[in-house]
């Protein structure tokens, strides 16, 4: 029982480190990489020196630092309707944010491509400076609001 009870503590402690090696959690929402569907699950990998990763059950596209020509981070603001109507009406005063990340990049033919991912709240900062500094190109910031997001 004591085993058991190890194992299980053991597990909870070792397993968000296993996904954490995988990347960042996001979205891809649209972009010119037919091979993706929209609203594609995946992970981004920030940690190679050379590429940039975005890694799905079955597709892992690469793009070389150098060739990203384009970082854009904005925000979609939204009220919270369906907790509104569902749960209580005081989820009208609260408003939801969605953090979304465009990356334009130049694929091996010479072609202007994007790819735009949506981002979980607590990865975009960290993601926007290693962008930044991997890749040598600023991000441009679609109003204030995501700056002040974006920037912390």
């Amino acid at each position: 029982m004591l085993w058991l009870l190890l194992s299980s503590i053991l597990n909870a402690l070792v397993t968000p480190s296993l996904a954490g090696n995988l990347g960042d959690q996001v979205q891809y929402v649209g972009g010119t990489i037919s091979v993706l569907s929209n609203k594609t699950e995946g992970f981004v990998d920030t940690r190679q020196d050379d590429v940039f990763l975005f890694q799905t059950k079955k597709i892992t596209v690469q793009i070389p630092y150098d060739k990203i020509n384009e970082l854009e981070y904005g925000q979609r603001v939204g009220r919270r309707y369906a907790e509104a109507i569902l749960i209580s009406p005081v989820f009208l005063l609260s408003k939801t944010r969605k953090h979304f990340l465009t990356v334009g990049f130049i694929d091996d033919q010479g072609r202007q491509q994007a790819m735009v991912f949506q981002v979980g709240k607590n990865e975009v900062r960290s993601m926007l400076v290693v962008l930044e500094a991997r890749s040598g190109r600023r991000v441009e910031y679609q109003d204030d609001d995501a700056r002040r997001s974006g920037k912390g």
